[in-house]
Parts: C-alpha cells; structure tokens; sequence
C-alpha cells in the first residue's frame, strides 16, 4: 500500500538520521528534499527513484507548500512510496505538522519518522549541553523569523534559550532579551551548518554575538544559542578539535569502493568529497578467463593483483559449472586488501609481499621454484606487465585473462575550495589529468597510495605533497594526518 512518510533527515551530518529514515528511503519510489536534507542521504534512494528539491531556503522556494503538499497527495494516489525527507526533524519547526494536516485532509495515508533537530545535534558537536544539573534545566525551543511575534519578557529568562532561523534578526532580538532583563554576558554562540565538517561557531555573549555575526558574515542556516551551558563549549568540544576537521578531501575511487577513505577521513573530522575518476566494468571478452576456470585445477598458481580480480574472479567462477573446490592452486595477493577479498570466500593465502606492489610481490616469490609452474592472473584489462613478464623469465607459464576493465566517467565536475586530493592507482591520475587537467589541481594538496601512483602523477605534471609509507587506505590517511599536524593546518588536537 502506498503511503507518505515524513521523515526527519538530521541536522546534517548523514549518519544522523534514523535506522527507520534510512530503511524508508531505501524502498522510496519518490523523494522529495529539502534544502537543509543532507544530499548525500539521496543515495540511499534507488536509482530509479524519482528525487524532486523543493527547496524552503530562506526566501528561496523552488515550489510552494501547497505544490509541495499537491505532489505528496498525487504521487501517493498513483500508488508510489514517498519520502519527505526534511531537515532536522519535522515537528520542531520543520512544518511538519501542515503537511500531516493536508494528507490527512486528502485521505492519504502518512507516516511520521522523527529525525535528530538541530539543536541536539549542534549540543552534542559543539560541546555545549542543553541540561546540564549545575547549570540549567530549562530549555525553551523559539523561531527567531517573526522576532516581532514573539514576547521576549516570558521566553528570555529561560535557562537555556535557542532560537531558530533568527540569525538575521538577532540585532533586534538580543536588545529585547537584555531590555526584559537578560544579562548582557550571558554567554550566547552562533553555529552555521552544526555537524557538518563544514560547522561555523562564534561564541561570545549575549552583548558581543550580534557584532561577531556581521563581523564573520555568518549567513543561515544557523541556530542560536543563549545560557550558562554555552560556558562549557572550551571544555567539551571535541568535533571541531578533530584532527582533519575544516578539511576538504576529495575522494577519487570508484563508486562502491569510496566509502573505504571516505568513512576514515570523516571520523576525523574532514569533508569527504567522492569524486570518481574511475569505473569498474566488466571484461569485453570473458572466454578467455572463463576457459581458465573450466581448466582450474592444471593451475599450480592463482595470483591476484587487486580486490576487483577477486571479485570479477569470483563472479565469473558462480558462473561456471565448477566451484572452488577445483582449486588446487596456491594463492597469491598483492596486498592487505587483496589479502581480506580472498579471506572473505574462507580461502588462505599463500604469499604476499612486504610492499604492497608488483615489486613486493615478486620479491615474495624469491624462494620458490616456479620452473614450469601454471600460474593463472586475472586482472584488469590495461595493467603494467612487470610481474607476467618476470615470473616467464623465471620458467613459469603465465596466462594472463581479463576479469575487468577501467574506464574514465563520462564527466565530472570538480568542487571548489578544496584542500586535498586522494589519488589511489595510476588509473585515477590518468583520468583525471584527461578530463580536468593537471592545472586543476593548482593550489591543492596531492595525497597518493604509493610509489606507482606517485610516479604517474608526476609524470602528468602533478605534484605529489603526501606519499603513503604504507600502501593502503590506511597508509594514506596516516599521510594525510601527519602533514596536516606538522603544519598546523588542523586543531590543536593530539591523535
């Protein structure tokens, strides 16, 4: 049965909404968001589904509420699944309640998922707590956008006062609350964008916040807030004192395969921009792998140079009227990533090299004999011919079969104002250097995976400022921490 679900997006930071949220938006066969939705939670949706921005920025509204409210009712009466994803949560000054009321109206039927609103989220990432037993236990929730309707002598002695949407009007709104007896240094701060890895605080008093905000520019969406508890802030502030935090670090591998950087650099605190210069695709031509796997168990060795042989190996293998149990092979992985791929199928491996590189690899197989040995390497269809070519000079018999190939996408667009950029094989330097240029990057600090990759991109004239020790996401991140400490580019924070 179709149904309206309004639900809560967060105030921001992604991981914040619900398990109920993110299952709806899942299963959506519509979305319509808003502008303070997070974008990254549209990629929960299915690809199919249709996503429609409604706007609600402040004076800037791609449809009215009452278009809005129409294209819930006509959707779900065409029998389709439709989430309202809206920021915060959608009873605290969400209008949350206008839109039950005009379902509710049309006889359509609706849900109400809650969602973490802004001020408990800016609490807990800013370090200030709502209640805190020494200090308050009163908080008052008010809207700062008709500051005129609002009778400051009874909301503005509240212990703990936060006002919504009233960054504009706070002038006006910080005179009334000191006229009706607030004390002027009463600590007060401004948070712009609270959660995100793009979070803007100014702290002061009730007195001196109205001059930092034009000071700063602080423009919305921001929320304030006013009372004792703001005093904590230097004390528990631990998000902004993240080691990456106000770091903005684009990611360039393939989707699906992103998330590995992006989850560590965003625990640290950076904005993880995913970028892909890479798609993984399948071979052109799988008999040749496919005439492989019929023959499994003539191999002596089964070397995989990358995750994606693993899989496409994989893949290919269900396939087939054979399963692993053919496999008499001993097993080689470049790397630790690799290494996890083949652990995941409970298969063991045999050799894996000190450096994770060809070299490594080779180095590896130092003590072993592989006179007349059949190895078989499946592998991406463009990669560097040093390990076939060197285990044939050492007496083996390589077949060499395509299990996948990389391709640059069709267009990317690169963010402005970034700090970094993550470069993890030589393929995604390639790409990018053919569609955006190495003059792109001007400005911009380079992280890459290894010596390999470093070596591409200096020969497509750009600058390597970082290099992994280790080459792994991991080894790379480390990169990134250590050149960010050593400057003092990020908070004063140990890690």
């Amino acid at each position: 049965m179709s149904k309206v679900y309004l639900v809560g997006a967060g105030p921001g930071d992604p991981g914040l909404i619900t398990l109920k949220g993110r299952r709806l938006l899942e299963r959506a066969d519509c979305v319509l968001y808003d502008y303070l939705a997070n974008p990254a939670l549209l990629d929960l949706a299915p690809a199919q589904a249709e996503r429609i921005y409604v706007g609600k920025k402040k004076s800037v509204h791609a449809f009215t509420q009452e278009e809005i409210c129409a294209m819930m009712i006509e959707r779900a009466r065409r029998g389709l699944n439709v989430v309202r994803l809206k920021g915060g949560d959608p009873f605290i000054f969400g209008r949350g309640g206008e839109e039950a009321e005009a379902l509710a109206a049309a006889g359509v039927a609706f849900e109400v998922v809650p969602g973490v609103t802004s001020p408990l989220g800016i609490a807990a990432y800013t370090g200030v707590p709502l209640t805190h037993r020494e200090h308050t236990k009163v908080v008052t929730f008010v809207t700062g956008h008709d500051a005129e309707g609002i009778d400051w002598s009874k909301v503005g002695l509240t212990e703990t006062l936060v006002i919504f949407m009233g960054i504009f009007a706070f002038d006006e709104i910080a005179r009334a609350l000191i006229s009706n007896g607030r004390a002027a240094d009463t600590p007060a701060m401004a948070v712009r964008w609270g959660t995100r890895p793009d979070q803007q605080t100014l702290a002061g008093t009730l007195a001196t916040l109205p001059g930092l905000i034009h000071e700063h520019d602080l423009k919305p969406p921001a929320t304030i807030v006013i009372g004792e508890v703001v005093g904590l802030r230097d004390k528990l502030n631990w998000f902004e004192r993240l080691p990456l935090f106000g770091q903005r670090i684009v990611v360039t591998r393939a989707r699906g395969q992103a998330e590995a950087l992006s989850s560590r650099l965003r625990a640290l605190g950076a904005e993880a921009i995913e970028l892909a210069t890479i798609e993984i695709q399948p071979a052109l031509d799988y008999d040749p792998l496919d005439q492989a796997i019929a023959n499994l168990g003539a191999y002596d060795w089964l070397i995989f140079t990358s995750a994606n042989g693993v899989r496409f190996f994989l893949e290919r293998l269900d396939r087939s009227a054979v399963d692993l149990r053919a496999l008499r092979a001993r097993i080689c992985a470049i790397g630790l990533a690799t290494r996890a791929a083949i652990e995941a199928c409970h298969l063991k491996v045999d050799v894996m090299g000190k450096d994770y590189v060809a070299e490594g690899m080779l180095a590896a197989f130092a003590s072993h004999n592989l006179a007349g040995q059949r190895v078989l390497l499946p592998r991406a269809a463009v990669a560097r011919d040093l390990v076939p070519v060197e285990l044939a000079r050492r007496g083996a018999v390589v077949d060499v079969v395509e299990a996948y190939r990389t391709a640059a996408p069709a267009a990317f667009e690169l963010p402005e104002k970034i700090d970094w950029i993550t470069f993890t094989s030589s393929s995604t330097v390639r790409n990018f250097v053919a569609m955006a240029g190495a003059e792109a990057l001007a400005g911009v600090k380079v992280a890459s995976i290894g010596p390999v990759t470093s070596s591409t991109a200096r020969e497509l004239g750009i600058a390597v400022t970082v290099e992994a020790s280790v080459f792994t996401v991991d080894g790379l991140v480390s990169a990134i921490l250590h050149a960010v400490s050593l400057k003092g580019e990020g908070p004063d924070h140990a890690f």
